[in-house]
């Protein structure tokens, strides 16, 4: 049902072309953070260059994208975005936000408390807004108006970030984003038994929101600690992607479905 694999998300996806419903993609921000194998310092350009490749990668490889990415490039993201959906017309956005109140303090100038989250969605992919209802002012304070089934929340999404004294946070990686959060998108656009990739997989953050709502997923994590570290807490094993053996056994799955005549020719 659930399953870690130790590559780069790129080679991989473009070596087995495998659907998936979801995709949450938390890609490191290029600020420099300390990762143990990723190098998180590429010039802005190289940057620019692969948040590109990643969405238009992972926009062809699930119904529903979820992008979550450093507020500075915004402006970046918009050009990328925007050339995506001229070339893909049934492909639409909504740029939605993680906000929180206790954001990194600077004394220079305004400091930045929030998150973009980003969604691409292919025109009939699925949405299931009863999924993710919340109780409304009216159900607490006791309006006999209210709905029962209370409110769908709105594109602004008010969750903490995990910090060091959080409950959720492992320490042995240096960033981490909020399990609710991750939570609220996968039910909005995964139906029950659908199945979620999380191709920057960090420390599981999906994996362990996919378990308790039921979900098959898949992670994909570049660093063998990282990978180490996971399947421990989750008892999985880490499999190494081996591009040749994809290859094979994808070649093998369309032979399958050749008829009988085809096959015989072809020996």
């Amino acid at each position: 049902m659930n399953r870690l694999i130790n590559a780069d998300c790129l080679e991989y996806l473009r070596s087995t072309r495998e659907q998936f419903c979801t995709i949450f993609a938390d890609p490191p921000d290029n600020i420099g953070l300390g990762y143990d194998t990723y190098k998180d310092r590429l010039p802005d350009s190289e940057y620019v260059h692969l948040l590109a490749e990643w969405l238009d990668l992972f926009a062809h490889s699930a119904k529903t994208v979820w992008f979550s990415f450093n507020a500075k490039w915004t402006f970046a993201l918009g050009g990328i975005v925007a050339a995506l959906l001229e070339r893909e017309k049934l492909l639409e956005a909504k740029p939605c936000v993680q906000t929180f109140t206790f954001g990194q303090h600077r004394q220079d100038d305004l400091g930045n408390n929030h998150r973009p989250l980003w969604r691409l969605r292919w025109h009939d992919a699925p949405l299931l807004p009863d999924a993710i209802r919340v109780p409304s002012w009216r159900q607490l304070n006791g309006d006999k108006r209210a709905d029962p089934r209370g409110r769908v929340p709105g594109d602004v999404l008010d969750f903490p970030r995990v910090v060091g004294n959080s409950k959720q946070r492992r320490n042995w990686h240096p960033t981490q984003l909020n399990e609710d959060l991750v939570e609220r998108c996968v039910k909005l656009t995964t139906p029950p038994g659908e199945s979620v990739l999380d191709p920057f997989g960090g420390t599981g953050t999906t994996l362990r929101v996919c378990k308790r709502t039921g979900h098959p997923c898949t992670l994909i994590e570049l660093d063998p600690k990282y990978c180490a570290r996971i399947a421990a807490e989750h008892d999985l094993e880490s499999k190494p992607f081996q591009p040749f053996v994809a290859y094979l056994e994808r070649a093998c799955a369309e032979v399958a479905t050749w008829p009988d005549w085809k096959r015989r020719v072809l020996g």
